[in-house]
């Protein structure tokens, strides 16, 4: 069932068109990613749903009673709330207070004007997954977001029933959550059944198709003109066709091709000594950040930071790159060291100067290994047309001006990138060129990044912080990494059953492991299965108990995650319950049928 028909939109800012003739529909239950371009048009096309923004034509027809949740870039709060005050302001309020423990926000005393963009954006996410309703509207959700929390983020959309539509650049969590995405391009909206892995496939397939129709296309217009050029008459009403089929074939319009962003830069040379970091040691107040850390950055090395929020990432590159001073220890930078610092937020920028002055400001044309290249060329090669370039800065997307912001940056000439969240803002056609950059680029890459694709396409070695001021170092990318820890995280359980073999005990298989060859109970099994179901109703009324002193204790930070902690136990003895459950009953089944 559709729960919400986009018919026919169009959609112009300024001369620039959004959308043309662009259709698709929504089916209850869809979990939607929209990709694209910067500035084709995905949060315009969110913002028409939840009913900011009006299309100049067609129409968006949604069944009756629809009820929908939104999260835009930028929240909006009320002047001098709290986040207790907005948290209990139309919502069940212990479900958003739960939510923000899940994303790290406890201070629920806290005035919202003074958290950060990502906490505030937290604090938002959180009242709206407590909302009631049948569509959620999410733009750029996983941004500020750690691992742990993006983890949280997808179990929630897989688990959720109703109708999810989202623009995300996370490709990753597009993979594990999506069952369609909707394209936007040169004001169209292509869907594709599947997730972003079969988008890329599909994708493929339709641009190939199109590509093949205007082949076709070409070739028979080429005959058409020949039979034309002979002198036909067009006094038959054959003839008459035939020319009017040729001018429909020269009317034809040609498969338009994305454009994409096309990176270079220039770069200094890079003597034998790169950036050395001696015993630094960093506090803010009672949180230790950094502590005793020694590292020598080699010649081209691509190096990833990731941790949970506030474990003071950003502050240690910040420190490598000068702009902070370490409490103790120091860094020590080469003589050809010429850092570039691509921080998570831009700098302020005159929001009437145009987008040429900014660039020209930084140098009216610099040199890269294809040679000297105009400040008006380089804006070119990363999407800013002619005439993108003499508008003021405020006309520009978020994407576009973080796209800008990078430009900025690259053009210094720099040997050393120091990244912070670079995906943050920017389509995922810039981020696959931007990572195909990275991977050339001969100097030294430092990042902090929360999208796993890009440490996965980007980094040969990781740092990860534990919390309380140390680093541990890990080889390759985002998914090493993580097979990494699954090791460790084996080779610790299997410790003990290690320990008791040595002391000559037997080693204790599982149950699944255990089940009988013979189709019989076992003596364990047959009382198991006597008290099974009595012990499930328990389990049941427990999480329900454990739900309802959440209720009553929302307010209470510290003793709501101690909660927490406990549903999460009772819920998984409840699940592996259920899953004896399962496994007995059939067993049973199956005995009964032996004896028959």
């Amino acid at each position: 069932m559709n729960v919400l028909n986009i018919e026919h939109i169009s959609k112009i800012y300024g001369d620039k068109v959004i959308f043309d003739d662009a259709s698709a529909g929504i089916h209850e239950g869809e979990k939607i990613g929209i990709v694209g371009i910067n500035g084709t048009g995905k949060t315009s096309l969110l913002r028409m749903i939840a009913g900011e923004e009006t299309p100049d034509g067609g129409q968006l027809v949604q069944k009756n009673g629809l009820t929908y949740a939104w999260l835009p870039q930028t929240p909006l709060f009320p002047k001098g709330a709290t986040v207790a005050s907005y948290a209990g302001n139309g919502t069940v309020e212990w479900k958003v207070l739960s939510n923000l423990t899940k994303l790290g926000i406890t201070d629920y005393s806290a005035k919202i004007e003074e958290l950060s963009g990502g906490q505030k954006r937290k604090v938002a996410l959180a009242k709206v997954l407590a909302q009631d309703f049948d569509l959620l509207l999410l733009d750029e959700p996983t941004n500020h977001l750690d691992d742990s929390m993006i983890q949280w983020l997808e179990d929630y959309l897989r688990n959720y029933k109703g109708t999810v539509l989202m623009v995300t650049h996370d490709r990753y969590f597009l993979d594990r959550v999506c069952s369609k995405i909707f394209e936007i391009s040169h004001g169209k909206i292509y869907s594709y059944d599947g997730d972003y892995s079969r988008f890329l496939e599909l994708k493929a397939q339709r641009e190939e198709m199109e590509l093949a129709s205007e082949r076709k296309r070409q070739s028979i217009l080429r005959i058409e003109l020949e039979w034309a050029k002979r002198g036909c008459r067009a006094r038959s009403t054959k003839q008459r066709a035939r020319l009017e089929r040729l001018e429909a074939l020269k009317a034809g319009r040609v498969p338009l091709a994305d454009d994409n962003v096309a990176m270079s830069s220039a770069q200094t040379r890079m003597g034998k000594k790169t950036i050395e970091l001696h015993h630094v040691s960093k506090s803010f107040g009672n949180q230790k950040i950094v502590e005793d850390f020694s590292y020598t950055v080699p010649r081209k090395q691509r190096l990833g930071f990731i941790g949970p929020n506030g474990c003071g990432k950003t502050t240690l590159l910040k420190i490598i790159a000068g702009l902070m001073e370490p409490d103790s220890g120091f860094v020590d930078i080469g003589e050809t060291i010429k850092i570039g610092y691509l921080a998570q937020e831009a700098p302020a920028i005159d929001p009437r100067q145009r987008v040429i002055d900014f660039i020209k400001e930084i140098g009216e044309f610099v040199l890269t290994e294809e040679g000297r290249i105009s400040a008006s060329e380089m804006l070119e090669r990363f999407l800013f047309t002619p005439q993108m370039q003499y508008t003021p800065v405020e006309k520009l997307s978020g994407g576009e001006l973080r796209r800008l912001y990078l430009l900025s940056v690259l053009m210094g000439g720099v040997n050393v990138l120091i990244l912070d969240e670079p995906s943050n803002d920017l389509d995922i056609p810039t981020l696959t060129i931007l990572e195909d950059y990275l991977s050339a680029f001969s100097g030294i890459v430092i990042t902090v990044s929360h999208d796993r694709y890009f440490l996965d396409n980007v980094v040969d070695r990781i740092f990860v912080f534990d919390g309380v001021g140390h680093l541990r170092q890990y080889e390759g990318g985002y998914t090493d990494y993580l097979n990494a820890r699954m090791k460790e995280e084996d080779y610790a359980e299997q410790l003990p059953e290690k320990e008791d073999k040595k002391a000559g005990e037997k080693e204790t298989k599982s149950w699944k492991q255990d089940r009988p060859q013979k189709l019989k109970f076992t003596y364990k099994e047959q009382k198991e299965f006597e008290t099974i179901d009595n012990d499930i109703e328990a389990a049941e009324g427990l999480v329900a108990k454990l739900d309802q002193e959440m209720m009553v204790n929302a307010t209470d930070a510290g003793k709501l995650a101690g909660l927490l902690k406990q549903k999460e136990e009772a819920q998984a003895a409840l699940d592996h319950l259920m899953e004896r459950w399962v496994y007995l009953n059939d067993l049973a089944e199956k005995i009964e049928a032996q004896k028959g």
